[in-house]
């Protein structure tokens, strides 16, 4: 391994160098140097820039803009609550971006990295150089670049890891103007009478039929073997979810349960859902629309939704090429390399999928990293925390065929409760919920470097 190239900023003792500036880069980065350790933090933008990225802003979000649901039946919900507990900047930044979202956790954008960037940039213990790296540098390190890692750092990367990359495909939906949407044909409502965050745009079976025909039309010329391609299923192109079969949008992101059409009173046959883009409500995304059709093929799919006949595409979707490690082959729980434990990696690169999973993994990164550089062992959340599990299961899941990870409840331990019978999911998972947060809090009480939060914070109590 070779030193940057500006021999003002070689990493020293005491120092920790971490590689990008994404949601986990960031995380890292901030609770390396809260930890008293002086951080390096190397961006690549806006010098090169990536196809999916628009600004140099840190923690830039590229698909949704969700970082999921916050009810303690979620496992989402869960890992948010672990992480505002640490002071999480990814956290603090979301609740002061947020949109109103239902049950989920939505912000705005440009202000959630606005506000990212300016808490890194502020920090003291914290030098940004905006350079790429095509070398990985000296001593403690955290990689955190993320799916768009450049081929130079990936290159430098495969000595240390083996060759041992694997790729998958994801995809940003279309975002359209909010004014150009027929309020005549769409409605307001969240599922099963929640809060009524989203537009709906209902279809019967003639106008889903015709959707669909469009979809099939619109894949077959698109430049790209998709049967060759590896999706991940959390976020997959819906022509992709076409292909598998006519009702399979239908019983997916089209689903429509628990929506009552007013003009009707039932179900309809599909639906496709808007989420609040911006905090003015002037923009709105298509709910599980990832899509990496050609440009004027999705303005023809998209208008023949019911409500979006004449919408305005304020931002096209794009699919873009995903890089992660085989993380049970690398890595441990405490996010080191096994053969390079003085490097560390975080984020989709590890092996994560989801913004949420992506700063979380970063803050633990960069808590090593900075709990090596003083000389103290690294450390494992308790396996009963969403966090716990999720790096456990990055650490350990077989390796022959790895996917990324996102949160869900089978990450940890099944609960019990003696003298009971079986609990059902709506009973025991607020009960999981509640023991993996007292759990992850009793363990990061323990760290020298964190201040745990005696609860979670709501949006007007997270500080500035």
């Amino acid at each position: 391994m070779k030193s940057p190239s500006n021999p003002g900023h070689q990493p020293g003792h005491n120092t920790v160098t971490v590689v990008g500036a994404g949601l986990s880069g960031s995380e890292a980065a901030l609770a390396a140097a809260n930890a008293g350790v002086q951080v390096i933090l190397y961006e690549m933008r806006p010098q090169k820039m990536t196809p999916a990225h628009r600004s140099a802003n840190f923690a830039e979000l590229v698909c949704s803009n969700s970082l999921g649901g916050e009810a303690d039946t979620n496992a989402k919900g869960l890992l948010q609550a672990e992480m505002l507990s640490v002071g999480s900047v990814v956290m603090q930044a979301a609740h002061q971006a947020r949109l109103p979202a239902g049950g989920a956790l939505a912000v705005e954008r440009d202000s959630f990295s606005a506000q990212v960037t300016r808490m890194v940039r502020e920090h003291p213990g914290i030098t940004v150089r905006q350079e790429e790296l095509t070398e990985l540098p000296e001593g403690i390190t955290v990689i955190a670049t993320g799916p768009l890692t450049s081929d130079a750092l990936a290159r430098a990367l495969a000595p240390v890891t083996g060759g041992e990359h694997l790729s998958f495909y994801d995809a940003a939906a279309p975002v359209v103007a909010f004014d150009s949407i027929d309020m005549d044909l769409a409605f307001r409502a969240g599922r099963y009478d929640q809060s009524a965050d989203y537009i709906n745009c209902p279809m019967n079976k003639e106008e889903y039929e015709r959707f669909y025909a469009a979809i099939e039309l619109a894949r077959s010329h698109t430049p790209h073997d998709w049967e060759k391609l590896e999706f991940f299923d959390g976020c997959m192109p819906i022509e992709e979810i076409a292909r598998r079969g006519f009702n399979t949008p239908r019983f997916g992101p089209m689903s429509p349960k628990g929506l009552d059409d007013p003009r009707t009173g039932r179900w309809p046959y599909a639906v496709v859902q808007l989420r609040q883009e911006d905090r003015e409500g002037r923009m709105w995304s298509l709910v599980g629309f990832q899509t990496g059709l050609k440009w004027g093929d999705q303005k023809t799919v998209v208008q023949l939704i019911p409500g979006l006949q004449n919408a305005e595409i304020v931002r096209y979707g794009v699919m873009h090429r995903n890089t992660y490690l085989n993380a049970p082959k690398l890595i441990d729980s405490t996010l080191q390399l096994r053969e390079h434990p003085r490097l560390l990696v975080a984020g989709v690169l590890a092996g994560t999928e989801g913004y949420l999973e992506s700063a979380a993994t970063g803050w633990l990164a960069g808590t090593n990293a900075a709990r090596l550089a003083r000389g103290e062992e690294p450390l494992t959340p308790p396996q009963e925390s969403m966090l716990g599990g999720l790096v456990r299961y990055l650490a350990s899941a077989n390796a022959k065929n790895f996917q990324p990870m996102n949160t869900n409840w089978a990450l940890v331990p099944d609960l019990t409760v003696e003298g009971r019978k079986k609990l059902g999911k709506r009973e025991k998972r607020p009960l999981m919920y509640q023991r993996g947060l007292q759990a992850f809090r009793a363990w990061a009480t323990g760290l020298k470097s964190v201040q745990v939060s005696p609860g979670t914070p709501s949006a007007e109590t997270v500080p500035s």
